[in-house]
């Protein structure tokens, strides 16, 4: 089996994380290659101390590699997504973070679960992507212009609203006066949506949703629409340019730029264990905060 490394650093949560995933996998020889600058800051704070193979870039995983191991927390995973990018390569999310919907894998139960993904007892989610084209030059989204939580635009240097004038496959829906807008993946109903009261859906719905951020008309709510969908934005406002987030990356864009979000054509494959499903993480972590049954 071969497997891609890819992490970050947390305060005294890291190291026994790492040592419970080194030594579980060098035992049951499984080849590690591991994304060189975490492998740099592992040498340098002594948490491994054998050579390892590394990686860089997207460009170096291939159908070769079995899987992705991403350490930290749901951060570190929306990264991960993009080195994976259109692979096929399953990304098994291993939390050292604190909420962890994606990195859903906890340290109590590293050694357990790394034995189900030994076994192959695993299944495989799909999370769609939604992508932006955008109509003047941004070399930021030019690189990379595909988000697994959401892209969302916001005002930029102003408290003044913006306004956005938002398309669906080509007809006028609304022209929102807000902060800003959010359009998330099922998988980002978990994250900025659902803090702006937007549902919540399961990984397996096609549908994305589009939820304003604190919209000055009260009556307007989260819409979700089938994720076959164009959406086209125009964002007007006070300042020259407004924001876009891809996830965690944000650029800078000129007002009256044409903005046009749709479905990528791959998706990214995350492992789930048994007993760390999305409807187990949910019900423990944000509904209800334990098991009810009896």
């Amino acid at each position: 089996m071969k497997v891609a490394i890819f992490g970050q650093y947390y305060q005294n949560s890291t190291q026994p994380i790492i040592n419970d995933i080194f030594v579980f996998l060098t035992k049951n020889n499984v080849e590690m290659i591991i994304e060189a600058n975490f492998l740099s800051m592992l040498y340098e704070r002594k948490l491994v101390e054998n050579k390892y193979k590394t990686f860089t870039s997207h460009l170096e995983l291939d159908s070769s590699f079995d899987m992705l191991i991403s350490i930290g927390g749901d951060g570190t995973i929306l990264r991960a997504a993009t080195l994976v990018r259109d692979s096929g390569i399953p990304i098994l999310g291993i939390n050292a973070g604190r909420l962890g919907f994606l990195a859903s894998v906890q340290k109590e139960n590293i050694s357990e679960f790394l034995q189900f993904v030994l076994d192959k007892k695993y299944t495989i989610s799909q999370r769609a992507l939604i992508s932006i084209d955008c109509s003047t030059p941004n070399e930021s989204i030019e690189e990379m212009n595909f988000a697994m939580n959401e892209i969302t635009v916001s005002r930029k240097d102003t408290t003044a609203m913006i306004t956005i004038d938002t398309y669906l496959n080509g007809e006028y829906l609304n022209s929102y006066w807000a902060d800003g807008l959010i359009i998330s993946t099922p998988t980002g109903t978990t994250g900025y949506n659902l803090s702006c009261g937007g549902p919540i859906l399961t990984p397996d719905v096609k549908s994305l949703v589009i939820t304003p951020i604190a919209p000055h008309n009260l009556t307007t709510r989260p819409l979700v629409v089938p994720d076959s969908t164009e959406i086209r934005l125009k964002v007007s406002g006070r300042e020259a340019n407004y924001l876009v987030s891809l996830d965690s990356r944000v650029t800078s864009v000129k007002n009256e730029s044409i903005l046009t979000l749709k479905k990528t054509p791959f998706n990214i494959n995350m492992v789930e264990i048994p007993r760390e499903t999305f409807v187990q993480t949910l019900r423990n972590k944000l509904l209800w905060g334990e098991d009810k049954r009896n």
